[in-house]
């Protein structure tokens, strides 16, 4: 396939849900962000529903909830919650749907435990870390304090997350209503998002792993910031290669799309595309603060623009790694890149 096809013309309304497939609902829920939506899933088994992420842990999206615990359930429970990755339009209402229904959460080992330490408040040693890091990328001290101000006291509307959990890996498979839904694990984005694939259904829930119209976010934080998240990013887009083409992929923003190979493919040439600019700008020497318009053409709020320094900044790692770039470091300890000869 050489283009996305988009099988449904409609959108799910707020507290309605779409049938994808037989068992398979397709909701939305508000984000109050840029990008307004997030994608939800209900799979029907015999006795009840398993819940596919859950929206963000606001009165909005937990008054939507009630709609469809009402109207779209058919009298059946919740029997578990399952969430692809940690952050907060993913998992913002995981603990108050387990309260609700007192069912299980399913996660992979390294989100619910990375969602535990990121959503707890900031320790002096974290923000020391984070000051160093937007130093360390070219910002002077007062802009630095300024940004790690904004990363480190930042409240995510998330509910409080159940104190267990069941853990899911990959090449698990839950049964769910006798089609077998297998798990895949992607890094990058998030360091173990889940996605689930039915070869019986031809569905495969991508979360951020696969979106049709944007690509996902692919950072390094700071704490972690020698970390190379993008080789694990492309790592992972390559494993859906494996998957038939023909997969219906429901994702976590806009629509449901036919078209995997052709998508993952143009996203490993966006990062491809990404790199060689990065190493174009760096024939003369250059910090990341300088760099970031090479990657972001259009204007970026405040939250934009700390979202674009972590992938920046995961986008140099990844050619330092490579030996495509060196970095050398100053002695307030600005790195600077510059192409290797």
């Amino acid at each position: 396939m050489t283009k996305l096809e988009y099988p449904h013309s409609k959108i799910p309304m707020p507290g309605k849900t779409i049938q994808i497939a037989t068992g398979v609902k397709w909701l939305r829920m508000p984000i109050p962000a840029s990008l307004d939506h997030i994608n939800l899933y209900l799979l029907e088994d015999n006795d009840g529903w398993f819940i596919l992420d859950t929206g963000m842990g606001t009165s909005a999206t937990k008054a939507q909830w009630h709609q469809i615990f009402a109207k779209e359930l058919g009298g059946k429970p919740v029997k578990a919650v399952i969430v692809t990755h940690m952050h907060p339009d993913h998992i913002g209402q995981a603990g108050w749907l387990c309260e609700y229904w007192k069912v299980p959460l399913y996660m992979s080992q390294c989100e619910y435990e990375c969602a535990k330490l990121a959503y707890a408040p900031a320790s002096d040693t974290h923000i020391e870390e984070t000051h160093l890091f937007y130093r360390s990328f070219g910002l002077n001290d007062v802009e630095a304090g300024k940004r790690t101000d904004q990363w480190t006291q930042r409240l995510w509307p998330i509910a409080a997350l159940p104190e267990s959990y069941i853990e899911l890996k990959a090449g698990d498979s839950i049964n769910i209503a006798g089609d077998q839904w297998r798990i895949l694990i992607g890094r990058g984005h998030s360091p173990g998002h889940l996605c689930l694939y039915c070869e019986s259904l031809g569905l495969l829930i991508s979360g951020d792993q696969i979106l049709p119209e944007i690509t996902s976010n692919v950072s390094v934080y700071p704490g972690v910031f020698e970390q190379d998240p993008l080789h694990h990013w492309l790592e992972s887009l390559r494993q859906f290669f494996e998957l038939p083409d023909k997969t219906l992929v429901l994702p976590a923003h806009n629509q449901p799309f036919f078209g995997l190979h052709y998508r993952a493919e143009s996203i490993l040439n966006h990062h491809e595309e990404a790199c060689a600019a990065l190493e174009e700008a760096c024939v003369s020497e250059k910090h990341g603060q300088q760099l970031l318009s090479v990657l972001f053409k259009r204007p970026l709020n405040s939250f934009e623009t700390a979202l674009a320094i972590g992938e920046c900044s995961a986008h140099l790692n990844y050619l330092v790694n490579k030996q495509r770039l060196i970095r050398q470091s100053d002695e307030e300890g600005t790195h600077f890149y510059q192409v290797s000869n």
